[in-house]
């Protein structure tokens, strides 16, 4: 009798789960699920142009100068840049003097340790080291930005996005133009975060940076509004997370042409050698 049963109630169990999942395919097909909060009040990076866009793209000098000054002054407080050396701000266009009297003048200095005594001590930065780390006090810690560019989708687009798009929830309407706090109301932030749209939760700790004009003073003469100081400060992060790129695209391009004439070569060296082939 076992020997009987056995198969039918496994037949019975498989027609069970057969049927449970057609059914769960069928609701999930007939009856989609309404899009979260979140989903409704996040926005897509801004579609802004940077000089390095595109593969005949180059960094342009004087933008990741502007934008390393306002991660000195702005950001620099609370944000780490540990995976760029001092000596790196060379290719910025700084002169080794420049390079020393920044690495110098750095608010936070190098770390050393005797071996010997297990003393810890703290000296003025050199070119060769790398940015040191930031200790914050706040609650949490905010992130590394030497790799943030390439860790975000949308790389500067998303930080210049990020950095301009701080709005107060209250009366927030999106690409649809609903006022979705009368939709969501349960969806307000919390006290102590900040609400932006173009953040993956919409809420974040980090209040608005770059708060008004004029809050660094460029050398070479530009405006510093809000949209330029985000501008520029974009570029340089992406600079910080791909400092090879204008070399690498300036590279690939001889490759590829090598690679073309090589396949035309090689298909003109088929042709040939077949030729009494056919």
């Amino acid at each position: 009798m076992v020997r009987l049963f056995g198969p039918l109630v496994g037949l019975f169990f498989v027609a069970a789960l057969l049927l449970s999942f057609g059914v769960g395919a069928y609701n999930a097909a007939t009856q989609p699920t309404p899009p979260s909060a979140e989903k409704l009040f996040h926005m897509h990076p801004k579609d802004v142009k940077f000089s390095f866009d595109g593969p005949f793209g180059t960094f342009d000098k004087a933008q990741l100068q502007r934008g390393f000054k306002v991660y000195q002054e702005v950001c620099s407080n609370c944000h780490s840049l540990k995976q760029v050396a001092f000596r790196d701000l060379g290719q910025l266009g700084y002169n080794e003097a420049e390079v020393k009297a920044i690495a110098k003048n750095w608010g936070t200095k190098a770390q050393t340790f005797d071996a010997k005594t297990g003393d810890r001590g703290e000296r003025p930065n050199l070119p060769s080291d790398h940015f040191p780390p930031v200790y914050y006090a706040g609650q949490g810690v905010p992130p590394d930005l030497s790799l943030i560019a390439k860790s975000r989708h949308g790389g500067a687009q998303y930080i210049h996005s990020l950095l301009t798009g701080y709005v107060d929830q209250a009366g927030y309407k999106n690409e649809a133009g609903e006022e979705l706090l009368k939709k969501f109301p349960d969806a307000k932030t919390p006290d102590g975060l900040y609400f932006n749209p173009y953040f993956a939760n919409l809420n974040l700790a980090m209040p608005q940076p770059l708060t008004s004009e004029g809050q660094v003073t460029y050398s070479d003469g530009t405006k510093a509004t809000v949209d330029q100081m985000a501008m520029d400060v974009s570029a340089f992060l992406t600079w910080t997370a791909e400092p090879k790129l204008d070399k690498r695209k300036q590279t690939g391009w001889p490759v590829l042409g090598f690679l073309l004439a090589a396949t035309v070569l090689a298909y003109l060296a088929k042709r040939n050698v077949w030729a009494d082939k056919h």
